[in-house]
């Protein structure tokens, strides 16, 4: 699904130039990686047309973060930089913020989610902020590093409401530029919009002929009603979880610039980004977390709706191991290689291994059995079990369900 109606840029908003982005580009020199461009044969298969990813997965900190808030903190005045910085992030803007005040000898404050996942805390920790677990979601994170900044003076590094963050993070698009001049189609993950409209700046001024395409998590999609209105647009209780594209509102300076220059926003859904995040594990060999995932999910629901030569930015690759295990679960499940099910049997000796059996004929890969012997719903001679397996494919998961009715089994769901 797509959205778009054209608006003009007010002149009442701060805005970005492409001279920002390439001073943004200098002022990065020696601290952002200009990160890898990798083909993808599959993706490329999928399309009709070359498929590159850019890798800012592999950028410092995990994320293209380090860009934007680098730029915006050492665009700080001498006095601003001696009260210290705060920032609130359940992860990559935390990092971000923390390694760009590091280097250039700023304090800074980062407020992060109480259940903000450890290995993000610790980073954030390694990279020299000191951190403040307050609030169980972002929102009442937020409302606390505002309150801080207020009460201390500490200048507040907003994740992507700001000019020299946009500039900072419209430095991937030079790259991309540099690094795949024959590219038509531009694919990027937008939450705030500052990633989506500092690319935009940067490749409109000087390929105007290229299109970027903003991808959202349906969940979580702000911008296209936002788009349809002409002013951004709140989505109450936004859900998914791609965490890095989740948010509410549209920031006031981002939303105008992808108003003028973005040429569409996409949504995806949530088992779109799980099979995504799962075709960039196993073909990729990229770690990247669902929202670094999205266009690879935009790709992937939609292949011939995007001219190529094709670049899809892979925004960053910091899941949670735990976050991980579970959304490969759900993208096996989404691409039918993963078979849950429920079945009753006779309750005698050698009944599960008869099971077994019939499983094993059929190639099915067993990961998980629990077998109930005493529930209310069951008779006095029968059993329930609960099958996790591995499959093959659709047509396998269709086949194992034959194959095991075929033996006499009762499934169950």
């Amino acid at each position: 699904m797509s959205y778009r109606t054209p608006h003009s840029l007010p002149k009442s908003l701060p805005t970005v130039t492409l001279d920002d982005v390439r001073g943004a580009q200098k002022m990065l020199s020696g601290v952002a990686r200009m990160t890898a461009m990798e083909g993808s044969r599959y993706l490329s298969g999928l399309v009709g047309a070359p498929v590159h990813l850019k890798c800012e997965n592999l950028q410092r900190t995990g994320s293209f973060k380090l860009r934007g808030a680098y730029v915006r903190i050492a665009g700080l005045l001498p006095e601003e930089r001696a009260a210290g910085v705060v920032a609130a992030s359940a992860g990559n803007h935390a990092q971000g913020v923390a390694l760009a005040s590091s280097l250039l000898g700023v304090r800074s404050t980062v407020f992060m989610p109480a259940g903000a996942p450890l290995p993000k805390v610790a980073a954030t920790r390694d990279y020299g902020a000191e951190v403040r677990l307050h609030g169980q979601v972002v929102d009442e994170t937020l409302a606390a590093a505002q309150e801080y900044a207020d009460r201390t003076g500490a200048v507040f590094i907003h994740p992507f409401d700001h000019a020299d963050i946009i500039a900072g993070q419209g430095t991937v698009g030079l790259e991309v530029l540099e690094q795949c001049p024959e590219v038509r189609s531009l694919v990027v993950g937008i939450g705030g919009g500052g990633l989506a409209a500092g690319i935009a700046v940067a490749v409109k001024a000087l390929r105007p002929d290229v299109k970027v395409i903003g991808v959202q998590a349906a969940g979580a999609a702000a911008y296209p009603p936002s788009l349809a209105a002409g002013y951004p647009v709140s989505v109450q209780n936004p859900a998914t979880m791609a965490d890095g594209i989740k948010v509410g509102r549209p920031g006031d300076v981002p939303f105008r610039l992808v108003e003028d220059l973005v040429d569409d926003v996409v949504t995806v859904s949530e088992d779109e980004l799980s099979s995504a995040l799962l075709l960039c594990l196993e073909r990729a060999k990229m770690v990247v977390e669902p929202a670094g995932a999205s266009p690879v999910a935009a790709l992937m629901s939609d292949p011939k709706a995007f001219e190529g030569p094709v670049v899809a930015l892979l925004s960053g690759g910091n899941v949670d191991p735990l976050l991980m295990q579970r959304i490969l679960r759900h993208g096996m499940a989404a691409a039918g290689r993963y078979l849950s099910l429920r079945l009753r049997l006779t309750d005698r000796p050698g009944a599960l291994a008869t099971l077994l059996g019939v499983l094993s004929e059929v190639d099915a890969n067993v990961l998980d059995v629990s077998h109930v012997r005493t529930d209310p719903r069951l008779g006095l001679t029968e059993a329930e079990v609960e099958l996790h397996l591995e499959t093959k494919g659709p047509e396998h998961c269709v086949e194992v369900g034959a194959a095991l009715r075929a033996a006499g089994y009762t499934v169950i769901g």
